[in-house]
């Protein structure tokens, strides 16, 4: 499994647990029991054998996100530019939540690779102005954090040319 793989499966878990109010480490453990894991693989191939090392990372990386959700939240207000988390879709919140987490608190997860892979995960379950919306995020995010442009990445990996961040209506 890569680690792109084990990013997706985090982002449905905190998609999950944000719909589901759970705690997160009886609501991994319960996901992560061996009989129910079992029977994910037959309905989906992202949910293949997970080898022991994108377990662990998945679980940091849904509990951190989790135990961090406030802030991660403030975050995401804060450079969405006027816009109110409820106004933000679930899928997109969990995203970013997974992104962010990543960069501040994964010390071996790149921030760029962290922001690339949001953005592209975010084009196969939201729409292009979402995952531009996404994008727009992020960037401000790590431009003002740590005076970086994940964009050019972003371009690398797509043909389409990064789409500032819509207007805040």
């Amino acid at each position: 499994m890569t680690r792109t793989a084990a990013r997706e499966i985090a982002v449905r878990l905190v998609f999950a647990l944000d719909c589901n109010g759970q705690e997160a480490g009886s609501f991994l453990d319960g996901f992560f029991d061996g009989e129910y894991y079992a029977t994910l693989s037959g309905e989906d191939k992202l949910f293949a054998q997970l080898p022991d090392e994108q377990l662990s990372y998945i679980r940091a990386l849904v509990s951190g996100a989790y135990a961090r959700g406030s802030e991660l939240d403030g975050l995401i207000e804060k450079y969405s530019k006027g816009w109110k988390l409820t106004r933000i879709s679930r899928v997109a919140a969990a995203i970013l939540r997974v992104a962010l987490y990543e960069v501040l608190y994964m010390e071996e997860v790149p921030p760029r690779a962290a922001i690339n892979e949001a953005v592209e995960l975010s084009k196969s379950y939201e729409e292009q102005e979402t995952a531009a919306f996404i994008n727009g995020i992020l960037g401000s995010f790590m431009r003002e954090k740590f005076d970086e442009e994940p964009e050019a990445d972003a371009t690398e990996r797509s043909s389409e040319q990064p789409v500032e961040e819509p207007e805040a209506q």
